[in-house]
């Protein structure tokens, strides 16, 4: 797998590494992408939008957190910043937490892939997440509509210039 290099900025111009994600064109609806920057400029994630509703809001969020994100860092019971975003862009302000996970094997080509299914207090929500082989953490929350093993198979680095600024 490649990676994306991009220049030391005092705002992010794009990812450190690749975004795993569902190519844009692939996918029908408006697709947003966001930069979790940290102080010193680095990308500390990224999570992209993907909106089937015509404009009623985010049917899908995918995020891609390197190790040592602070997004990975969650307490008991704390949903992952990709749900919590979820539920912001839709604008519902019902309180939700992690009831609880199980982790499954999905075969995704050759590899296989252990993903841990989040078990969340809303049932119209499902998220799921496993780690890349260079550590980053994917999650995949969807508004109202499950996700099955059909969807590792469209999951693909993205080109960097998805993410350039300017």
């Amino acid at each position: 797998m490649s990676f994306l290099r991009r220049h030391r900025a005092a705002t992010p111009a794009g990812p450190d590494f690749d975004v795993l994600a569902m190519d844009p064109g692939d996918w029908p609806g408006n697709l947003g992408a966001g930069l979790l920057p940290a102080p010193d400029g680095s990308c500390q994630g990224v999570f992209l939008r993907y909106d089937l509703f015509g404009g009623r809001g985010p049917a899908m969020i995918i995020g891609n957190l390197p190790e040592g994100s602070p997004a990975r860092d969650l307490s008991d019971g704390q949903v992952p910043f990709e749900v919590a975003q979820l539920l912001e862009a839709l604008e519902n302000d019902e309180e939700v937490e992690v009831t609880g996970a199980e982790d499954c094997p999905v075969m995704q080509g050759d590899n296989l892939l252990i993903v841990r299914k989040i078990k969340l207090s809303e049932s119209r929500i499902s998220c799921v997440q496993f780690d890349r082989s260079d550590n980053v953490l994917v999650t995949i929350a969807s508004w109202d509509r499950p996700i099955t093993d059909d969807l590792y198979a469209l999951l693909k680095p993205l080109p960097a210039e998805l993410f350039q600024q300017g």
